[in-house]
């Protein structure tokens, strides 16, 4: 399995069946370009011009924008219905977690999660190999409480999504990524690549460990 980040929340993960991207947005409001891509399944978290822009992305066969358990090709996806923010939807509304299991691994694809996950969703899940979490504040979970979330969910990998960049018209609302590794402890310890690449289960870590992805936009 191949995992690319293409910018902000959008992700696209090549398995040996099937292609998926989760979370497209509209370049014109984000200030930099969404490549074109083709995908068997497409996921949109929540309706926001960062997450929901459906027609960036061409050939999928399957949409999951809601709450339920799909199956394609013996991928297995589950979008788990949590908050935007931490108030029961109240300021926000709702969000899609995604927890794909696919070629062997469980990764989850957290949205724009905007609070602590209840013992209830803790429960359900099962270990995840891939954890892709917000880190940029204001919109959704900040630096804080993502290490929180990491340290209750154990994941091999982590890799940070939704933060500041130079080049992104939401930089003066969310935190650059550093901030998250000052609080993971990890400023120097850390890895850095173009893309994650997963062949078998031991290349996930036993212990957590922190991937920052080079955005492909």
């Amino acid at each position: 399995m191949e995992i690319t980040y293409i910018g902000h929340s959008c992700f696209k993960l090549k398995g040996k069946q099937l292609t998926l991207v989760i979370d497209p947005y509209d370049s014109e409001k984000m200030g930099f370009k969404l490549p074109k891509m083709e995908a068997d399944v497409l996921m949109l978290s929540h309706d926001y011009f960062d997450h929901n822009h459906s027609k960036g992305v061409s050939g999928y066969k399957l949409l999951i924008d809601s709450e339920g358990e799909y199956e394609l090709k013996d991928t297995f996806v589950y979008s788990i219905s949590t908050y935007h923010d931490d108030e029961e939807g109240k300021k926000r509304g709702k969000n899609l977690m995604f927890l794909i299991e696919m070629d062997g691994f469980n990764i989850l694809h957290m949205g724009d999660l905007g609070h602590e996950l209840s013992k209830e969703i803790l429960e359900k899940l099962p270990d995840v190999s891939v954890l892709l979490i917000p880190v940029g504040g204001n919109y959704t979970i900040d630096a804080k409480t993502a290490v929180k979330v990491i340290s209750s969910i154990e994941p091999g990998i982590v890799i940070p999504m939704h933060y500041a960049t130079d080049d992104s018209a939401l930089k003066g609302d969310l935190a650059k990524p550093d901030k998250f590794l000052t609080e993971m402890g990890i400023e120097n310890n850390y890895k850095k690549e173009e893309k994650l690449k997963l062949n078998q289960k031991n290349d996930v870590p036993d212990e957590t460990q922190v991937v920052v992805l080079a955005p492909q936009h």
